[in-house]
């Protein structure tokens, strides 16, 4: 503990002088503000202008910290514990020294702790600035109206954050918001830039707005002094011959250091990039019509060049080197993984998640018991409230309509997407219908809410088509007067004004409260307006369709991959496809009570025949045109669709016409579809269901690395009685959808190939796995692989396995099966006749399990390709394998990769391999045998050590 003299004369516990002089270099080396600290000492009459003068003759700031710490020691312990008050109560100012602190057991002696210490560090004191705004900024929610607020800590809830490799495979989940910036799932050291992808609607922007508003409560695990943020929107609203420098962008878009006229701050921001933290939301969002390489480029902070290329030069480093930044897109987005550091993808809530957002919406437990009820009778609507922004309409809607009507429940069970955002505007309109106080309390009717509101929908639908068309998502106070709307209208919630777009002092711009709820406007504004003719509607359909060459890279733009002139490398039309969705909806023979309120039946009959021939050829004419591949799971051909074959068959199901989903099944003509890493979500099995289900054949479906989950499952209960492959690896499922399965694959019996892989499935799914391998008798491949599969579940597999005359591949890689659970399958192994292909890598088999399986394999006639990589079997298993291979003639490739085999046991092996004649390979790589010892096994070409 630190003290001084005290008053009464007693001595301090430790002599502050003495600390100074044996910390000196530590001091000297981490203190770099030397004018808070001469301030202090000043201002609580420590030293003198005349001692300031003499510090400051020091040319370099370590001589003058030395000259400081010389003169405090000179005056006496109370100047000396001061000193050290002053590093530590200004925190930013000398962050560096915090380990020292620890380092010390720092405890402010009791006769400097009540001297104030005022930060007059301007790096400091700008630090506090952005922590003060952007804690202001970030401390509520978007809500319905700029009336209402809601705090971000009181509704905020994590999402599912994904980290993926380069190639976008999975690499497991974050579990904090801080994880975000550490160094799990890095794979470009280079790169600076951490990119966040999702779909709309899935929480992008929201995750920012908790990373903001923790780092402004020094919450956030980051040494970020500066954290600067950007909606990318705003770069579409700078003309072509607009120019900014680096120093303009960060402050005039963010806000000005106070008291530093001469610039120490942004000296400090070029001298310490690392110490920065920049998000920039929406990158898709991005529109321009202009051509950016005849731009010159400029890598100088100082110069002044388009606002867009200082945004590319500052995410490839050419500019501030060192910085961070995080980056969010949708889904789809290409963005060359040479700027990327790690990637982040985030999947909605979990069912735990909604659990937890849930609760905050319906604080009162029975409330939230009624919601319960209702949202686990309807999987679809689950599937939906995945997402955060649909979960949020519904449950928000819900609480206003409830408050205000007698008889609300929520959405039945055929609800779409569209019937969502209509609950939004009903609630919209109603606040500023002229009968609501009439109807409070009392029955609802959403069509005289909509036929009082119908003038103002058409005007904000008017405002969402025509930047739709020009893709802009930022409107300016004439244009949203053009279309009608009043400075009152604007208040209504549809819209909301934003700032930070334009640093030039004209007048407020406006954007719609999400791109989702703009296209979804756009898309009413093709059935309202009676001038846009029945083939005009599918205008956004052209801008959809595959294009290969269409893909072009979003940073195209920095001439490192070539491009077309004039085209838009930021362009995507996942807001197209949206307005394509809404407008099926709309279209649909269920929302028609509705919409002939509002628009002329005949209008809405012709375009609704308009849109269903168009629907109806769509996905007959986009599979014909996709190459097949042979299938290795069955015989025949599959076609691996691509995404937009999925948002054909959601707007099929948006239009809830049976018919159209009927001609659209009898047009797919192929019997195997592959939709691995479609991004399907589990309300997409809905529209799966919904098409599917009317093919009259039998169907092979692979839908590997989604995102269906147990709400996904339980939505193609129909279409399980039609489908001989069922692979649903990687989808977030639990037991409970192998309960499903089970039940419905049970009952067709159809079933050849399951794929169940790097799921969540216990011994408890493990059990129904085996059911089903008992019952259906044409099943062959079963992978089990990454679950949570025990002994336990693999002896009722093994045992099911045993049995079988069909199943011919198991994949069981990635569990926790153990010797016992070796000893399962060693039984069922033997003698078996079907069983060609086996994997038990990775299960924490000893040489226990490893003896068993060997002696099992000397009665097996069928295994050909057996996978025991990365367990713990030595060379107390040599013995039993050498005899296996003088009696197994079955055998082709064992593979032995990373276990415990010495130069001992390997002698073993290749003893037995002389009376082999069938072994093609027996894999030892990374087992406990030296790069010497690997010579003396040269003579038998089998083994491998590579």
């Amino acid at each position: 503990m630190m003290g001084c003299v005290d008053q009464d004369g007693a001595e301090a516990p430790l002599d502050t002088c003495k600390l100074l002089t044996i910390h000196r270099e530590v001091l000297v080396e981490h203190v770099k503000n030397t004018q808070c600290i001469l301030d202090n000492l000043k201002m609580n009459g420590f030293i003198c202008n005349e001692d300031i003068e003499i510090i400051l003759r020091s040319a370099t700031k370590t001589e003058q910290v030395r000259k400081i710490l010389e003169l405090v020691q000179s005056k006496g312990e109370e100047a000396s514990a001061y000193f050290i008050h002053i590093l530590h109560q200004a925190y930013d100012a000398f962050i560096d020294l915090q380990p020292w602190f620890n380092t010390i057991h720092y405890k402010p002696a009791k006769c400097v702790k009540d001297i104030p210490v005022i930060n007059t560090d301007p790096i400091s004191r700008y630090s506090e600035k952005l922590r003060q705004e952007l804690g202001r900024d970030t401390q509520f929610l978007v809500s319905y109206s700029q009336k209402e607020e809601t705090r971000l800590e009181e509704l905020y809830t994590d999402t599912q954050m994904e980290i993926l490799n380069e190639q976008g495979e999975s690499l497991g989940f974050l579990k904090s918001l801080d994880e975000i910036l550490g160094e799990e799932g890095v794979f470009n050291q280079q790169a600076e830039t951490i990119l966040i992808t999702g779909d709309a609607g899935v929480g992008k922007s929201i995750v920012l707005q908790r990373l903001q508003n923790l780092w402004s409560k020094r919450e956030l695990n980051t040494r970020a002094k500066f954290f600067f943020t950007f909606r990318c929107r705003m770069f579409s609203t700078f003309k072509e011959t607009d120019e900014i420098s680096l120093k303009d962008l960060i402050f005039k878009h963010n806000c000005y250091p106070d008291g530093d006229p001469d610039g120490e701050v942004f000296s400090y921001i070029l001298r310490f990039p690392e110490s920065i933290l920049f998000t920039f939301d929406g990158y898709d969002e991005i529109q321009m019509d202009f051509d950016l390489e005849n731009m010159p480029e400029v890598v100088s902070p100082e110069e002044r060049t388009h606002p867009l290329l200082v945004l590319m030069n500052l995410l490839t480093g050419k500019l501030l080197r060192g910085s961070r930044k995080i980056l969010t897109a949708r889904t789809g987005t290409e963005i060359q993984s040479r700027v990327i550091r790690k990637k982040v993808f985030l999947r909605g809530f979990s069912p735990e998640n909604l659990r937890q957002y849930l609760s905050h919406h319906f604080p009162l437990q029975e409330q939230r018991d009624l919601v319960s009820v209702q949202l686990e009778a309807n999987p679809h609507l689950c599937g939906l409230c995945s997402f955060p922004l649909f979960s949020w309409i519904i449950f928000k809607s819900f609480k206003h309509l409830q408050s205000m009507y007698d008889d609300v429940e929520l959405p039945d069970s055929c609800i779409t997407l569209t019937n969502i955002f209509l609950l939004l505007s009903e609630v919209f309109l109603s606040r500023t219908s002229k009968s609501a106080g009439l109807l409070r309390r009392s029955t609802r009717c959403t069509a005289d809410t909509f036929k009082s509101g119908l003038k103002m929908l058409s005007a904000f639908a008017k405002l969402a088509l025509l930047g739709l068309e020009k893709s802009s998502f930022i409107y300016t106070h004439d244009e949203v007067s053009s279309c009608g709307l009043s400075d009152d209208d604007v208040q209504v919630g549809f819209l909301r004004p934003v700032s930070h777009y334009n640093a030039c002092g004209t007048s407020a711009t406006y954007e719609f409260l999400h791109v989702t709820l703009q296209a979804f406007l756009a898309a009413f504004c093709l059935v309202l307006d009676l001038h846009v003719i029945p083939d005009g509607i599918l205008r956004f359909f052209s801008k959809c369709e595959y294009h290969k060459s269409s893909h072009l890279s979003c940073l195209s733009c920095l001439g490192t991959s070539s491009h077309p002139r004039n085209s838009d490398p930021f362009q995507t039309n996942e807001h197209f496809q949206f307005s394509n969705l809404f407008l099926c909806g709309l279209l649909s023979k269920s929302n028609a009570v509705l919409l002939e309120h509002l628009v002329p039946p005949s209008s809405l009959k012709t375009k609704r025949k308009m849109l269903k021939s168009y629907l109806s050829s769509s996905v007959k004419t986009h599979l014909s045109g996709l190459p097949r591949s042979p299938s290795t799971d069955i015989k025949g051909n599959k076609v691996h669709v691509m995404p937009n074959f999925l948002w054909m068959l959601r707007c099929i199901f948006e239009t809830h016409s049976e018919d159209v989903a009927r001609v659209t099944a009898k047009g797919i003509a192929v019997g195997y579809l592959k939709l691995a890493y479609c991004n399907i979500y589990s309300a997409d099995c809905s529209a799966l269901n919904f098409v599917l289900h009317h093919h009259r054949k039998c169907l092979a479906v692979d839908m590997d690395n989604n995102n269906i989950s147990d709400y996904g499952v339980k939505q193609l209960i129909p279409l399980f009685s039609k489908l001989t492959v069922v692979r649903f690896c990687v989808n977030q499922l639990t037991d409970s959808s192998v309960e499903v399965l089970a039940a419905e694959l049970t009952k067709q019996k159809i079933v050849k190939v399951l794929g169940l892989y790097k799921n969540h499935i216990t011994d408890v799914g493990a059990k129904l796995v085996a059911q089903i391998i008992d019952e259906c008798p044409h099943l062959r491949t079963v992978k089990l692989g990454y679950n949570y599969i025990t002994a336990v579940g693999a002896t009722f597999l093994a045992e099911a396995i045993r049995k079988s005359k069909s199943i011919f591949e198991v994949g069981m890689w990635g569990n926790s099966i153990g010797d016992d659970g070796a000893h399962a399958f060693a039984e069922a192994i033997k003698n078996h006749s079907s069983l060609t292909n086996l994997s038990l890598s990775a299960n924490g088999i000893t040489s226990e399990g490893g003896t068993s399986l060997a002696r099992a394999l000397t009665l097996n006639s069928s295994l050909h390709i057996f996978w025991l990589i990365q367990n713990n079997i030595s060379d107390d298993a040599a013995v039993e394998l050498a005899k296996a291979f003088q009696k197994n003639s079955a055998l082709t490739h064992l593979m032995l990769i990373d276990n415990q085999f010495s130069a001992r046991g390997v002698d073993q092996l290749t003893e037995g391999l002389k009376h082999n004649t069938t072994i093609k390979e027996v894999n030892l790589k990374g087992n406990q045998i030296s790069a010497e010892e690997e010579t003396h096994f040269r003579e038998e070409k089998r083994l491998r050590f590579c």
